[in-house]
């Protein structure tokens, strides 16, 4: 199995909507592809997207493991359920897949240092399961400073971030949103390995097979 974790500048950025892309386009060229979002916080309607798009008749708790019911930072809405939450969260729920699809989409949740409990951030998780990094950006104004802090971290861990999706996340094209790609790339040297503009549900997945 070959996994990705698939990660987002911030909130509502639109990771789940380019995970659902990627998916139903791997799974028209006949790859066994899932999407799973090991922590969903507030309602599920992440994970139940994430499911219709990878096909699958499993339940919502494979797609969905940890699921608290406030919509508030993970580590508050766990507290408030008595409830704790461990740096292996991401492990966990991919190793609950059996048999494994050959891809598998791991889904983050808000921003890269998003904590999870004190002293622990999903920065930490994602050290652990160990994952080539696809970085979602929202192609708005701010987006270059999100991506650089986003992308510095992840390289100060020693994990490998593949590239970046551009997300425009509505029809006005302002300067920042034509600005952004150039700036971006040749910012952290990565390449934009897709770029969606508002409302396109279709992306191509075969950088996806370039990614070792």
């Amino acid at each position: 199995m070959k996994e990705y974790l698939i990660v987002g500048t911030d909130v509502k950025v639109g990771k789940t909507h380019v995970i659902c892309a990627l998916l139903r386009d791997l799974r028209a060229g006949g790859i066994s592809a899932c999407g799973i979002k090991p922590l969903e916080c507030g309602d599920r309607a992440d994970a139940r997207a994430l499911r219709a798009a990878s096909e699958s008749g499993e339940s919502l708790e494979l797609f969905n493991p940890v699921y608290l019911r406030a919509g508030a930072e993970p580590g508050v809405a766990a507290e408030l359920e008595r409830r704790s939450l461990a740096a292996d969260i991401f492990c966990t729920a991919r190793d609950r897949w059996n048999p494994a699809p050959d891809i598998m989409l791991v889904e983050a949740l808000g921003g890269w240092l998003v904590p999870l409990a004190p002293g622990l951030t999903q920065a930490d998780a994602a050290e652990l399961l160990n994952a080539p990094i696809i970085l979602v950006v929202g192609n708005r104004p701010g987006a270059v400073n999100h991506t650089l802090l986003t992308v510095q971290d992840i390289q100060r861990r020693g994990l490998e971030c593949c590239g970046i999706i551009l997300n425009h996340l509505s029809d006005d094209w302002d300067s920042a949103s034509l600005t952004n790609r150039k700036v971006i790339k040749d910012s952290t040297g990565l390449p934009i390995l897709a770029e969606l503009i508002h409302g396109q549900d279709e992306i191509d997945s075969s950088f996806l097979k370039a990614i070792h």
